[in-house]
């Protein structure tokens, strides 16, 4: 046997709560599972104390009378207590519904009531004064800080000083363990049912296909509220034994990559575009350090796919040590490999990040689906336009309208409250639709964007604006952007940029749609400098863009456009 940081969970144990998780630890203590920032120090958390703090809050819960079925909602950052208190509410067979802390109020409040949650568990005072504000029906609220105002209470008075050993309830497949919001990029979000048993299956799918280990450190980028990061980043760590790091916040980021030095990164595309974006422009300056950095990306990914010479071989060897190394240790030095998840990847950040020597796993969900459906493999990720085969147990088809299909046991039991929503996505024999244009080619899924995004102009053409977005990203000119063209002769691009010439823009944009149909050639682009924020209510808490947002925040700069001839 290894030494306690080594030893990983028992793999064979059966599980069928979610619980289960933390509760393989018994036997196991001094398991070393979580670091985070507390009082002024990275401070590290080991089984017992999550036990002990779990069964603490299970005692609250019981107290509270709280009953199987009941739904407990969840507005925190990341960080021990999420875990906490999850898995107290897991263990008993309660219902957690996780809401995003930074969300508008008003969002929060309608899924509370939606939802029927029992209690809130708040993050902060600031928070609850919002909904208090937004005139909510509130639950029973419990705030982890103190002189938070009615109707809450401080958690340290709600919490018994100690609780009973912590409880794992045995659970039938099918019992209800959380409802999820999907974030809506339109109109109200649904909430998405999803039971022990398809969070589990889809847990055991992706452990022999993610290659982590015990001895990893993974760092916390994501919201926990977020489906990916909680199944990859916290259920199937927790599984596998790994510690997680939970990072203090994205402007710390880069201060936090250095001084943990992760092993593991999972994230949302966005967060590797800001990195490579950044290296950029630390190379704007030189000539022959953009050279360099071109020259070592490319042969790292000739070698990466097999096709480097001797010669490109002994260079990158070099290379490597002068170029990539140092580029890399802004990403803490011990990254083992990333994961990217939850939006397209550019192509150019994946020739980058893999040409440096950085393997970068590529996958396909949805939070209807626990929310793994396809990743690439270890070693296999040769086609940076594929998010991979399905993983282990999990079907896939292609409808008549090339919609992707999905069937197996992570597949959710529907949308809470809106079974009429639930009949539109799941036919009669289980098929999820995702809603996604896909294809399959030797046995690797192409994502081509959503079937309800397509956009067609007035002479009838069509076209996906994410095929077009996606090309345009690819750009390091632009940081944000959305194509419109609905019902209007041509298609006009705004763009969140620091350029503020517009015919530079276009010309870039055209440069990179170029190898689409003429029709998807852009004829004008609104310049905007101010990025479009969940602040501003311009992005969903999954930082997506809210396309009706957009559209009507700058709708006289659309018209505008295409007034001009």
């Amino acid at each position: 046997m290894g030494n306690v940081e080594e030893t990983a969970a028992t793999d064979a144990a059966p599980m069928n709560n979610l619980a289960a998780l933390l509760g393989q630890y018994r036997d196991q203590p001094q398991k070393r599972l979580y670091r985070q920032w507390r009082d002024g120090r990275w401070r590290d958390f080991h089984a017992a104390d999550l036990l002990a703090l779990a069964a603490r809050w299970q005692q609250a819960f019981r107290s509270h009378g709280l009953q199987p079925g009941d739904r407990v909602a969840l507005a925190l950052r990341n960080g021990i207590d999420w875990v906490a208190v999850d898995q107290a509410a897991l263990g008993l067979g309660l219902v957690v519904v996780p809401l995003y802390v930074d969300d508008h109020p008003e969002n929060i409040a309608w899924c509370l009531s939606d939802s029927g949650a029992r209690l809130l568990v708040a993050e902060n005072p600031r928070l609850i004064r919002a909904l208090i504000h937004a005139d909510a029906n509130l639950p029973s609220i419990v705030c982890l800080h103190e002189e938070a105002p009615f109707p809450s209470c401080y958690v340290e008075e709600w919490l018994p000083a100690a609780g009973a050993a912590f409880t794992v309830e045995d659970m039938p497949p099918a019992a209800l363990a959380t409802v999820v919001y999907t974030s809506g990029t339109t109109g109200r979000p649904k909430g998405v049912m999803l039971s022990h048993g398809n969070i589990l299956a889809n847990i055991e799918a992706v452990l022999p296909v993610v290659p982590l280990t015990a001895s990893d450190r993974v760092l916390s980028v994501l919201p926990l509220t977020h489906m990916f990061e909680r199944t990859c980043g916290y259920y199937v760590t927790l599984r596998r034994g790994a510690m997680v790091v939970y990072m203090r916040s994205i402007h710390q980021l880069a201060e936090d990559l250095a001084t943990q030095q992760p092993t593991v990164m999972i994230a949302v595309p966005r967060v590797f575009e800001r990195f490579l974006g950044r290296v950029e422009q630390a190379l704007a300056a030189s000539a022959v350090k953009r050279l360099l950095f071109h020259v070592t990306t490319r042969i790292g990914w000739r070698l990466f796919q097999g096709r480097a010479g001797f010669t490109e071989r002994l260079a990158y060897s070099l290379l490597r040590r002068q170029v990539a190394a140092p580029v890399l240790a802004r990403l803490g030095g011990k990254l083992r490999f990333a994961v990217s998840g939850g939006a397209p990847l550019e192509s150019r950040v994946v020739f980058a990040m893999v040409g440096l020597g950085l393997p970068l796993i590529q996958g396909y969900g949805l939070t209807e689906a626990s929310p793994v459906v396809c990743a690439n493999r270890w070693g296999g990720n040769d086609d940076p336009l594929s998010v991979g085969p399905p993983l282990p147990g999990v079907d896939i088809r292609m409808n008549l309208e090339h919609e992707l299909l999905v069937y197996g046991p992570s597949v959710m039991l529907g949308y809470w409250n809106n079974p009429e929503a639930t009949r539109t996505v799941i036919d009669s024999d289980g098929w999820l639709n995702t809603g996604d244009l896909a294809e399959v080619r030797e046995g690797r899924v192409y994502i081509k964007g959503r079937s309800k995004d397509i956009l067609v102009l007035s002479n009838g053409e069509k076209a996906s604006p994410d095929d077009i977005e996606t090309a345009v990203l690819d750009d390091p000119l632009f940081e944000q952007v959305m194509v419109v063209g609905e019902g209007r002769p041509f298609f006009v691009l705004l763009a969140v940029s620091a350029e503020r010439d517009a015919r530079k823009l276009l010309r870039h944009a055209n440069a990179r749609v170029k190898h689409l149909p003429r029709h998807c050639r852009l004829r004008r682009v609104i310049a905007l400098h101010e990025p479009w924020t969940l602040e501003a209510r311009l992005l969903t808490p999954t930082l997506k863009v809210k396309r009706d947002a957009v559209y009507h925040r700058f709708q006289g700069l659309i018209d505008d456009a295409y007034a001009r001839r």
